[in-house]
């Protein structure tokens, strides 16, 4: 990693020196803004020139388009039909002080407007339709693989993966079809929740982060990382076609429990799938909406230490939780106290590890660099994010039996030949790029990385991510194990 990361940041620091600075941008603005428009200079010679049979053009393109917009909408006159103003020939005469006035106010235009300095952000919509394609190829659906316990031939494990079927590269462009809200259930308006006072928070880097308890987390819990939440919801419902969990449980569970729940979106949708079930949530951060079914409510608690609730349940569901906890078997050994004998644990976990089946991917790939130095920084915070590959032990070790996993590759972009496939890497890829700036900040932080070697990064990851002749994909595990009898 060190020789990787040094060859990394010794090319591209070159690279950067030859950018323009915002200095620079701002002192050419300025001077533009001085400079005399072409049309100022042409209306003040028309003035003093004979008068022809054709009106001159206004030459500024954002003065043009003023220009007609304010006669489009002004009413027509005797001396000036509105049919007549958007016409080039024109009465010689009559014209003249038309044509005086809307040079002028051509020119009043022109000096007062400023063009924008930054583009504006692009909305999921916007993103989904500039980053697709059509003329899917689809393919049976033969992702992942369930077996008994078993975890996959990744890294030694022992099992079997199928590979993903990359489409041809004419295809492999995001799909007009596809929109970044689809997969989304819609929200129950019940009318019952529970809130919390505990609303303290901190901000760094431009973000806000959960102070609960002094805590550390290192990603932010604002509404950015939020709405990537609820997609990444979509995306899984995707993969798992629509269900909620793996693990075999009874038709009517009667308590269920989602630890990490985050914005409630699963916890929501597990109380509109089972009506007759009390679903809680439990979480460090009080971002749960107020209305929800009237079977859900919330708790904000830290999973880490003694739990507060004190109900026995039939379902405990841990999703993107196992890679940020720090102290694993103390929380496995709580929701082992709180399951009902036969109950079930289940998690739904991202190892990220960003892995390559057909030789695509290069030693030094930006993509998996940017992932190489998240393990590292989250290491820093007592964090493990390859832990979801060995979850079996934890599992044994904590009294759970029936312990068995589902692995399923998940393509990074969209380059997979199913069509289903391509979706959900769609929403991987926007994941990662949503997540880019999160990462820049405490756990970049932590590794000691300036704000150029961030940038360069970033960058540099963004550009792989475009390429869809590179077939990357993570591993997702779906572990679920039973409390004995």
């Amino acid at each position: 990693m060190k020789s990787l990361r040094s060859k990394f940041f010794s090319t591209k620091m070159t690279a950067s020196g030859d950018h323009p600075t915002a200095e620079s941008a701002s002192a050419s603005a300025r001077a533009h803004d001085a400079t005399p428009s072409s049309s100022t200079a042409n209306d003040a010679t028309s003035k003093n020139a004979p008068k022809s049979n054709k009106t001159s053009a206004v030459q500024d393109p954002a003065a043009a388009e003023d220009s007609v917009a304010m006669h489009k909408s002004a009413p027509a006159t005797a001396d000036a039909p509105a049919d007549e103003v958007a016409n080039t020939t024109s009465s010689p005469v009559s014209d003249a002080p038309q044509q005086q006035q809307q040079a002028s106010r051509a020119s009043e235009d022109e000096e007062t407007h400023e063009a924008p300095l930054l583009a504006p952000t692009t909305t999921y919509e916007q993103a989904s339709s500039s980053s697709s394609s059509s003329q899917l190829k689809s393919g049976p659906y033969n992702n992942g693989s369930h077996n008994d316990g078993h975890e996959g031939q990744q890294n030694g494990h022992h099992g079997h993966h199928d590979n993903i079927e990359a489409a041809g590269h004419d295809d492999a462009s995001d799909s007009d079809e596809f929109s970044l809200t689809e997969g989304y259930e819609t929200r129950s308006t019940g009318s019952t929740s529970a809130t919390s006072s505990i609303y303290a928070h901190t901000y760094e880097h431009g973000r806000r982060y959960q102070s609960y308890k002094n805590s550390r987390y290192p990603i932010p819990n604002d509404d950015a990382e939020l709405s990537r939440e609820d997609m990444k919801h979509a995306m899984l419902l995707e993969l798992l076609d629509g269900q909620l969990v793996l693990a075999p449980l009874e038709k009517n569970p009667q308590n269920i429990l989602d630890i990490g729940t985050g914005t409630g979106i699963w916890a929501i949708d597990a109380g509109d799938r089972w009506p007759m079930a009390r679903v809680r949530g439990m979480d460090i951060s009080p971002v749960q909406p107020l209305w929800v079914p009237p079977n859900v409510d919330f708790l904000v608690d830290d999973c880490e230490q003694e739990w507060l609730m004190r109900e026995e349940v039939d379902y405990a569901h841990f999703r993107f939780m196992a890679t940020v906890l720090k102290n694993l078997p103390v929380v496995l050994g709580h929701a082992y106290d709180a399951l009902k004998p036969g109950g079930w644990i289940e998690f739904q976990e991202l190892n990220c590890e960003v892995f390559c089946d057909d030789d695509t991917m290069s030693a030094d790939d930006p993509v998996k660099f940017l992932y190489d130095l998240t393990q590292q920084a989250f290491a820093k915070f007592n964090m493990n994010i390859t832990i979801p590959k060995i979850l079996r032990q934890y599992l044994t070790d904590a009294g759970f039996v029936n312990i068995q996993c589902v692995v399923k590759k998940v393509p990074i972009g969209v380059w997979a030949k199913d069509k289903t496939l391509r979706l959900v890497g769609m929403y991987q890829k926007m994941a990662i790029l949503e997540i880019m700036q999160a990462l820049a900040g405490r756990p970049f932080d932590a590794l000691g990385l300036d704000q150029v070697q961030k940038e360069i990064i970033m960058m540099e990851a963004r550009k792989g991510l475009d390429n869809p002749k590179v077939h990357r994909y993570f591993n997702y595990y779906f572990w679920f194990a039973q409390k004995p009898q």
